[in-house]
């Protein structure tokens, strides 16, 4: 049996015509709010019809099938406008309206407004995706009441204020929040985390990189945080991101010495530390990471390289341009290294930074806060 919709997708779906151009038949959409009448871009046929959901199926970027709860009926699982080009001011009244959604893929469009915390029932939804848009106000919170969610995708927007901590601890395997106006330092209080892709970039995070957070995000594959405003030094911790293949951390106001705790990241392809403040040798360890396809330690102030990562320079894979290496060629004049070397930046736990915690880890309690006194 047929079910039948008097749809309009539910007031939302203002107009609806089928398309032809030389790649596809496309469904051109706009989707909008209003009092659910349809625009006169509608024929007759359409415009007086009710919807058989057997027949909005047939449309491009519609995918149908069974509820879980009810094998013998057919709904709409999934949506893909990826790239459609549509327009409207707000998603609310039709995405909250598909109590049977699995999966939104809603990226590269013109949608605006804000998520309807009414998302919070669709309770089969574990991939959202709208990315690419014109979204603005807060933190969508209504994304912390869905526990199946497990890809949140909403970068390339207008998102202002915090990102709170808790959606850190949530059932995600990847999110994606680069690319808006977050403001917020990273959170220190995070215990366990199930997320292997991590995108805070292109924001304005700021404060230190916690200690805390590196052991939670132990599983993470990917993790970048470039052009947002960190500042102090990396602790040694970060070197327990033993999973991680990229690390970019590019463009901040990180200081002080890179850790030898680098070397534990044995699975690293692209370590990205440049545009920051730090000084001091490269470590050679870092250097020996079989993996390593790119390190980038351009524009920051280190003054040594040793030889192993003089063979990765000469690989073309370590680009230590713009520092204050006296023997090596696009380097900072002399005179912008002496005046910051004038200003000395002191890091805590200096003793930390030759510890390789793969090579030995002890308890927590022997590990201590301060140097030892000579």
């Amino acid at each position: 049996m047929s079910i039948i919709i008097s749809f309009m997708l539910l007031v939302c779906l203002i107009s609806c015509t089928t398309a032809r151009d030389s790649s596809r038949e496309a469904l051109q959409v706009t989707i909008g709010i209003g009092n659910g009448n349809l625009s006169k871009g509608c024929n007759d046929r359409h415009r007086n019809l009710p919807f058989k959901l057997n027949y909005i199926c047939s449309y491009k970027g519609f995918y149908c099938d069974n509820p879980p709860d009810n094998k013998s009926a057919i709904a709409v699982a999934s949506i893909d406008f990826n790239g459609f080009q549509l327009s409207a001011p707000s998603l609310d009244g039709f995405l909250d309206q598909l109590p049977d959604i699995a999966l939104f893929h809603a990226n590269s469009n013109n949608f605006s407004g804000s998520l309807s915390p009414n998302i919070a029932k669709l309770r089969y939804l574990y991939e959202l995706d709208i990315s690419n848009n014109r979204f603005s106000g807060p933190f969508p919170d209504a994304v912390l009441n869905m526990p199946g969610l497990t890809f949140l995708d909403i970068r390339f927007n207008f998102f202002t204020g915090s990102v709170p901590s808790q959606i850190f601890t949530q059932n995600l395997d990847a999110l994606f929040i680069n690319n808006n106006e977050f403001m917020i330092h990273l959170p220190d209080n995070i215990v366990n985390t199930h997320i292997f892709y991590l995108t805070l970039a292109n924001n304005k995070f700021n404060g230190p990189l916690p200690r805390t957070i590196f052991k939670a995000f132990s599983s993470l594959a990917e993790v970048l945080l470039l052009n947002d405003q960190l500042t102090g030094c990396i602790p040694y911790e970060v070197g327990l991101l033993k999973e991680a293949v990229v690390f970019d951390a590019g463009n901040n106001q990180l200081t002080g010495h890179l850790p030898f705790s680098l070397a534990c990241m044995e699975n690293l392809e692209q370590l990205n530390f440049a545009g920051n403040l730090l000084f001091g040798a490269v470590p050679e360890v870092v250097c020996e990471l079989g993996k390593l396809m790119n390190l980038s330690l351009s524009d920051n102030y280190f003054i040594h390289v040793g030889p192993m990562c003089r063979i990765l320079i000469e690989r073309g894979v370590l680009d230590v341009r713009n520092n204050c290496i006296p023997d090596l060629p696009f380097q900072r004049s002399v005179e912008e290294c002496a005046n910051f070397f004038a200003h000395p930046r002191f890091c805590p736990r200096m003793w930390s930074y030759n510890y390789i915690p793969c090579y030995h880890f002890p308890s927590s309690s022997s590990i201590p806060e301060m140097a030892p006194s000579p």
